[in-house]
């Protein structure tokens, strides 16, 4: 192209902007390296070399800590109504909870352990999990949510769900103690609530039922307003492909839900749900 199509071509993209791109907003590598500066952080060596070196590891800690709290407070003051000093009394706020949240994480870490005979180890959980990244950023994300944070937190878990395939909204309130084994195709939606010490499966699905739901003046009730996940009580299990789905359902206590099985209605505490075994076909093949 010469100088006068590419000059028109510009001018032509910068008229089909979409709105966005005419006011500040978060953007997505810049969250992805707040995912990334959370993690190095939460898990040191793991998610990047750990350099503290001679200045140690307390050193070390507080220029991560720094380094966190600048890529927080940008992303924030990107958002409306923030500006420099909100946005960075906004992120102090948030980051004063990281201590409560390592320790869940480290539920997290104990919960995998105790839960899959693979892991030799907790370093190889926090190493090669996917669980533990998707936990430790949607319970971060969660602080931000629980304060009204607009559009930043979804980002977050997102850049965890491309990194690991589990999708957990950052609405979803999480006890101590989750275990996500393998993980792939997990989706757990924004108002569920999970009890200490659960264990998923691949493929399970925390899902609504009838998402679309109008208020009287015939808009879609959003958030947290429309219960429309279900709800794990303590200690319940759910194997790989189960789908539970509705704002009304709830897995009672010590419950195990058996692979592929589709439930759209509580259950009793102590209860075992599968579905019947599926009559199989078996022949030569032809050669």
């Amino acid at each position: 192209m010469d100088d006068a199509r590419l000059n028109a071509l510009t001018q032509r993209l910068i008229a089909a902007a979409p709105a966005t791109a005419q006011t500040p907003t978060p953007d997505r590598e810049s969250t992805a390296l707040l995912c990334q500066r959370l993690l190095t952080l939460l898990f040191p060596g793991a998610f990047a070399p750990d350099s503290a070196g001679a200045g140690g590891r307390a050193a070390w800690t507080a220029g991560q800590v720094t380094r966190l709290e600048v890529a927080l407070t940008s992303q924030l003051a990107r958002l409306p109504g923030q500006n420099s000093v909100t946005a960075r009394e906004l992120a102090l706020e948030v980051l004063d909870e990281l201590p409560e949240i390592r320790g869940l994480v480290e539920t997290d870490v104990d919960a995998a352990y105790h839960n899959d005979p693979s892991a030799p180890d907790r370093s190889t959980i926090i190493l090669s999990f996917p669980c533990l990244e998707a936990l430790a950023v949607q319970r971060f994300a969660h602080r931000l949510y629980r304060r009204g944070v607009p559009t930043l937190p979804r980002m977050m878990t997102e850049v965890a769900h491309a990194h690991t395939g589990i999708d957990i909204h950052p609405g979803t309130k999480i006890g101590e103690s989750f275990f996500i084994d393998h993980g792939t195709g997990v989706v757990i939606g924004e108002t569920s609530t999970i009890g200490n010490h659960c264990v998923l499966y691949q493929g399970v699905g925390l899902v609504a039922w009838n998402p679309l739901a109008k208020d009287d003046q015939g808009e879609l009730r959003r958030g947290q307003s429309n219960k429309r996940h279900p709800d794990l009580e303590d200690h319940v299990t759910i194997y790989a492909g189960a789908m539970i789905l509705g704002g009304d359902t709830v897995i009672g206590h010590h419950s195990v839900i058996g692979g592929n099985v589709w439930l759209t209605k509580s259950v009793e505490p102590h209860s075992v749900v599968t579905i019947k075994d599926p009559e199989l076909q078996i022949r030569k093949r032809r050669i």
